[in-house]
């Protein structure tokens, strides 16, 4: 990530983004201010190809909660996950500040997203065998790519964001030596070193930006998460119409599943509407919202796509096929649904939020874990709660017009 936090005032050399790119040109600051800032075209290509991993570590996990494989389910799809937000976290703020679209940039991208796809297809054995060595070199050549845009950062600034450029390409490459390292450890070895490896890369951003931030645009910025919010719910939809059709094409009880597809999809419409209730680029102005606000999205990709992995294990259950309890399969959806709602409540839905407005999401989301109570018909039950919360919000944003 370029950087989680405010830049400090400082003048920029604005580099506009073209479609049609010069060979090459300096990697220079974008300014905060500057208009009409959206997502491009690579962007969005760098989104779609992330989402596959996404997939990758949602089907492996709702494989392992529904064979009762918690622990080891769960163990791999946050380490999983981790690789793929922080590098997807770290490419989408630097590209904010030092998107300069000419062919070595969009090279280098290209690069990152190859790597994510060998990750991707490292994923399964990561789940399978905790064999990490294929994802974590596809992480590694993600990272690595990154080191060149800093360096090229660092060839085009001079004085302290010079200093801040080679901090983060030193430090990234460190980290990346280290995790070559792992991959030599014996596995005992590995548990205890792999969270190590996760902190120095959570350390990275703090060392390089101690004494100056990086520049990032917040409209820029705001559309990026909401964009990518946006495919993994799709991502959430399809897991769950495959696993729907797949139940159907081999059984007779569509009875069954109808209420589990029907609270599933209330509750990727919810966690649409809620999340793009109000703007949020407005509140995205001092270091402390931004890092907040940034790092916290972790739980709301993670849990988006935790859904669609508990909707297959849902479904599953539902035509008697998972080696889990209703209850326990209810609870993969109703889980994720409530760390959703609560976590985009405290990272920007309460800004706009008051009197009784400021409680609907915090109660929502114990509501909607209550019902794990309900058993099999609990999923129907959580997309009713989702679908109420919309409406109670919609009612009180009217009354506060």
């Amino acid at each position: 990530m370029s950087s989680d936090s405010a830049a400090a005032p400082r003048p920029h050399r604005s580099a506009p983004h073209h479609a049609d790119p010069r060979p090459v040109r300096p990697m220079v600051p974008r300014s905060r201010d500057e208009p009409h800032r959206v997502a491009t075209p690579l962007e969005l290509f760098f989104d779609l190809c992330f989402v596959v991993a996404v997939g990758q570590a949602g089907r492996e996990l709702a494989h392992d909660l529904a064979g009762g494989h918690w622990g080891d389910g769960l163990g791999g799809y946050f380490l999983a996950f981790f690789a793929i937000w922080w590098a997807w976290m770290n490419f989408t703020w630097f590209a904010s500040a030092y998107d300069c679209d000419d062919v070595p940039y969009r090279i280098t991208t290209l690069v990152q997203i190859a790597g994510v796809l060998v990750l991707a297809a490292g994923v399964p054995r990561l789940f399978a065998d905790q064999d990490i060595v294929l994802a974590v070199v596809g992480y590694m050549v993600m990272r690595l790519a990154m080191v060149t845009q800093w360096l090229r950062a660092a060839a085009a600034e001079e004085g302290p964001a010079r200093g801040v450029a080679l901090r983060y390409a030193a430090g990234i490459t460190l980290c990346q030596i280290g995790w070559g390292v792992v991959l030599v450890l014996p596995q005992d070895v590995r548990t205890v070193v792999i969270p190590l490896g996760v902190l120095a890369e959570l350390a990275v951003p703090v060392v390089a930006e101690l004494r100056m931030r990086t520049a990032w645009h917040p409209h820029h910025i705001a559309e990026r998460y909401g964009l990518f919010t946006l495919i993994v719910l799709g991502e959430t939809v399809a897991a769950a119409t495959v696993a729907v059709q797949s139940a159907v094409d081999g059984h007779e009880g569509l009875g069954r599943l109808l209420p589990v597809a029907a609270g599933g999809l209330l509750i990727c419409f919810s966690a649409w509407w809620i999340y793009f209730a109000r703007p949020v680029h407005e509140h995205l102005r001092s270091s402390r919202q931004a890092f907040l606000w940034g790092y916290g999205h972790y739980l709301v990709f993670a849990s988006a796509a935790a859904i669609g992995s508990g909707l297959e294990v849902a479904v599953e259950s539902a035509v008697h096929e998972a080696h889990v309890s209703g209850t326990a399969a209810t609870a993969t959806v109703t889980v994720p649904t409530a760390v959703y709602l609560l976590t985009v409540w405290l990272l920007h839905a309460r800004h706009g939020k008051t009197g009784a407005g400021q409680a609907v999401l915090p109660v929502a989301s114990a509501a909607v874990l209550a019902c794990t109570a309900a058993g099999g018909s609990g999923v129907l039950a959580a997309g009713l709660v989702s679908a109420v919360t919309v409406a109670v919000g919609v009612l009180l944003h009217a009354r506060e017009r």
